[in-house]
Parts: structure tokens; C-alpha cells; sequence
């Protein structure tokens, strides 16, 4: 029996893109995946890892959550038939998981933050939300703070003083 062709190394759960802003923006406490449906260019866009989500937010339309924001470069082997690079795309989620992040949205004035974009073992391309509450001046000052103490005691106990 002829072995599996094995995929190339980034598809297998790295991140393609990685928002590392909003953990400095917002409190995540929460996280849920979600699938996306893309087109076939931006497929091959994602692959090659022409994305960007850094300002990128999730909300409702029409009943469908939605992904706004996010930046797929156009693929270069694209025809005319190439997508929009910042167009809506639809999230793949059950209702009652709608239900209950755009509740927790509304009422306690949680945001949805991609914090990921990624292939899962199968191939397939899935977004990574944060429910997230937004930070204020003073607690992103905290939070540089407290890293900057974390990695300083690191140092400390690697030399051994």
C-alpha cells in the first residue's frame, strides 16, 4: 500500500496569523473555533499566508455571524475571478452558540476578536474568537509591567544569581 502524502508543516496547527494585539487590547476570556468559508483563491492565499486580522472583529448579520475586517491578499495565479481581499466572511457556527456570544455581546459588552487563523489536521481553514473585554489605559500599562517583571525573573534564575 503506497504511504500518505503528508502536508506541508504550517497546515498542521501553526497559525497562519496570529492577532497578538488584542491580547494587549482585551481581556480574553474565552475562546471558541470556528470554521469560515472562503473561495478557492483565498484558499490558496491563506496557504501561502497572505492575511492579516489584526483589525479584524466578528459580528451578526442577518442571523449569520460574520468575520469583518479580515485582509486576504489576492492570490497572484488569480484570473479575473479573484476575490475581494476585505469582504465579509460568513462564520461557521451552531445557533445556539450565536445565540450565546452575541447575547454575552449585547448585554455585557464583550467584543468577538479573532485571535487566530489557522489549519486544523484535516486541512481545514478555522478562525480562533476571543470573547474579549477591552482593556483600559491603565490595566495595559499593568500588564507591560507585570510581563516585563515575568521575563526579568527568568533572567535572574537562568543565571543563577
Amino acid at each position: 500500500m503506497a504511504k500518505k502524502p503528508t502536508r506541508p508543516e504550517f497546515i498542521q496547527g501553526r497559525p497562519v496569523s496570529e492577532n497578538r494585539k488584542a491580547r494587549h487590547e482585551y481581556f480574553v476570556e474565552d475562546t471558541v473555533e470556528a470554521g469560515i468559508i472562503l473561495k478557492g483563491t483565498e484558499v490558496k492565499a491563506l496557504r501561502v499566508g497572505r492575511v492579516n486580522i489584526a483589525d479584524s472583529f466578528a459580528g451578526e448579520r442577518d442571523g449569520k455571524m460574520y468575520v469583518f475586517n479580515m485582509h486576504i491578499g489576492e492570490w497572484e495565479g488569480g484570473n479575473r475571478n479573484n476575490h475581494e481581499p476585505l469582504r465579509a466572511r460568513e462564520l461557521l457556527l451552531h445557533k445556539r452558540e450565536i445565540k450565546k456570544l452575541l447575547g454575552l455581546a449585547k448585554v455585557q459588552g464583550y467584543t468577538l476578536v479573532p485571535l487566530k487563523v489557522y489549519f486544523n489536521k484535516r486541512g481545514i481553514a478555522k478562525v480562533l474568537l476571543g470573547l474579549a473585554k477591552g482593556k483600559k489605559q491603565y490595566e495595559k500599562r499593568e500588564s507591560i509591567k507585570e510581563r516585563d517583571w515575568k521575563r526579568e525573573q527568568q533572567r535572574v534564575m537562568k543565571r543563577g544569581d
